[in-house]
């Protein structure tokens, strides 16, 4: 009886969270450019769109355990590694201010 409640509650679940992250991760890597990839001296664009791409498709049509596992560790590679060095050589987004605020506010040359 509980094994019959984890297959059809948290199993799914687990399921749906690794399609969401798989789908997030796929459209983080169309964002930058391609030449970011190779600055950031990891694989091409084209890998990683491949690799998460084939995640996506295999966490929603296929459902095979082992091989949304082996998707997973994937998408996680890609958002703690891949990402933050492509954030870091295209400068990340700016969130205003000017380029003179550290990290206490504006720099004003002790007027």
């Amino acid at each position: 009886m509980l094994m019959q409640g984890f297959n059809n509650g948290v199993l799914p679940l687990l399921g749906y969270a690794m399609l969401a992250l798989a789908v997030v991760a796929l459209v983080l890597a169309v964002l930058p450019r391609e030449d970011a990839y190779r600055a950031a001296d990891k694989q091409t664009k084209t890998f990683w769109l491949v690799i998460l791409g084939v995640t996506v498709l295999v966490d929603f049509f296929l459902g095979m355990l082992f091989l949304q596992i082996a998707g997973l560790v994937a998408t996680i590679v890609f958002m703690v590694d891949v990402r933050p060095a492509l954030k870091q050589v295209s400068g990340g987004p700016r969130r205003g201010g000017s380029s003179s605020d550290g990290p206490y506010g504006p720099y004003n040359g002790g007027r």
